[in-house]
């Protein structure tokens, strides 16, 4: 490829791509078990939006024509004002490449913390071993997702699920109505739902409001725990401030799992010991999930920040602590699956002010993570007092496998009195 230059790490499948006239774009590519890769396209410096777009996909373009790819899901983070230019070279970018531009994609509006632009794109691609493995699902007439067959499992991706009318929580009972009666018509339930990506609109305005009709709906389904439960099914989430351009309150991706072959996927919700389940004080959420499958584990991790064992905000006011904090409660989490930060291949990071960008990239670098697949964002978390979230995917290790692995190191907790609400 003329315009980027590519470094790989054969060991662990990962490349690292850097544009040669754009400096501050980056396109990261992790495979995730044979046929599925993550696709991390970031730009962590001031650019134009329209250039940068147009030298991501093109990178994009070029990584799923040589691996014979397609897309499974499609997240663009990046100003509402930019985004008519990004989904133009978008198209043009992946057309010249014969690779199918007209599916459904999921456009969040957050700022990079540089100013105005796209702030990246995460791209979780597949390959096909025949043309009936791969397929986009429909809400009647509007592509709204997309299936994959691997290994005899089904895998369903809804996205930029919305409701359509009336207050916020009538449009969020409305979206997850929305997604059951997709999910019905192609043969699983609200139950085969492993993870969920929410964004909501001026989300400290209204989040108990949503997480009120969450759970309701969540009840309805038959998902919400139970006195005495055992068994945790209530999926992996995100859930972020965040515009949407049709002007929705609240806007869904979701991957649901139905496990239907000889070799099967098994699917477990996780809780964190270093945190309490979230569900216990009023969000409807698991701390990550696990799909197991014969030859590759992928966990999801939700919407992390600093919270602590007792569903307590912690660090107020301190960015520094409350990054190294997360990052120390995503590693307990990774580290129950017998992973750790250095198997994260996509992830998410939302800063409350553009400064705690650089911040948040330094102490990643002290980590021994330099090279972070992320996209990073300007954005409220749910609760205010909360600078900083992360979400992710990781790629669980063999069983058996060795190498150094990043720990984190638990100092004093400085607690605040606010409670009640669940960070995702």
């Amino acid at each position: 490829m003329k315009s980027a230059e590519l470094m790989q790490i054969t060991e662990d499948k990962v490349a690292f791509r850097t544009h040669r006239q754009l400096k501050n774009i980056a396109l990261h590519s992790r495979e995730a078990g044979e046929g599925r890769v993550f696709l991390v396209a970031s730009v962590t410096g001031e650019e134009d939006a329209a250039a940068a777009a147009r030298a991501l996909y093109s990178m994009i373009a070029d990584a799923l024509h040589d691996k014979r790819m397609e897309i499974f899901q499609e997240r663009i983070f990046g100003s509402l004002s930019v985004e008519a230019a990004v989904q133009r070279e978008r198209k043009v970018a992946l057309s010249g490449q014969r690779t199918p531009a007209e599916g459904p994609i999921t456009y969040i509006a957050g700022d990079p913390p540089w100013g105005k632009g796209l702030a990246g794109i995460i791209i979780h691609a597949v390959s096909l071993n025949s043309a009936e493995d791969i397929w986009t699902v429909m809400d009647e007439e509007n592509p709204c997702g997309r299936g994959w067959i691997r290994n005899g499992s089904t895998y369903l991706m809804l996205q930029n699920i919305q409701g359509q009318a009336g207050n916020r929580p009538r449009q969020v009972r409305e979206m997850f109505d929305r997604a059951d009666g997709i999910l019905r018509r192609n043969g699983a339930t609200y139950k085969d739902v492993a993870r969920t990506w929410l964004y909501l609109s001026e989300i400290l305005d209204w989040y108990p409001d949503f997480n009120r009709a969450r759970s309701e709906k969540y009840g309805e389904f038959g998902i919400m725990p139970g006195p005495g439960d055992n068994m945790l099914l209530l999926p992996a989430s995100t859930g972020i401030g965040a515009n949407m351009p049709s002007g929705a309150a609240a806007s869904m991706d979701l991957l649901a799992v139905l496990e239907n072959g000889a070799m099967t996927s098994t699917v477990r919700k996780l809780t964190n010991k270093k945190q309490l389940d979230a569900f216990r004080y009023g969000a409807a959420f698991s701390r990550g999930a696990v799909i197991e499958e014969d030859d590759v584990t992928l966990i999801h991790v939700s919407g992390t920040a600093a919270i602590d064992e007792h569903g307590i905000s912690l660090y107020p006011g301190d960015i520094l602590s409350q990054i190294n904090c997360t990052f120390d409660k995503i590693d307990s989490l990774l580290t129950q699956e017998g992973s750790g930060l250095a198997d994260i291949c996509a992830a998410t990071i939302f800063v409350k002010r553009p400064e705690y960008a650089e911040v948040f990239w330094t102490i990643a670098a002290d980590r021994g993570l330099e090279d972070f697949p992320a996209v990073c964002v300007v954005a409220d978390v749910c609760r205010e007092e909360l600078l900083f979230e992360i979400d992710a995917e990781a790629v669980g290790r063999n069983k058996g496998a060795e190498g150094a692995r990043v720990q984190g190191v638990e100092g004093k907790e400085e607690r605040q009195g606010a409670r009640g609400q669940g960070v995702e």
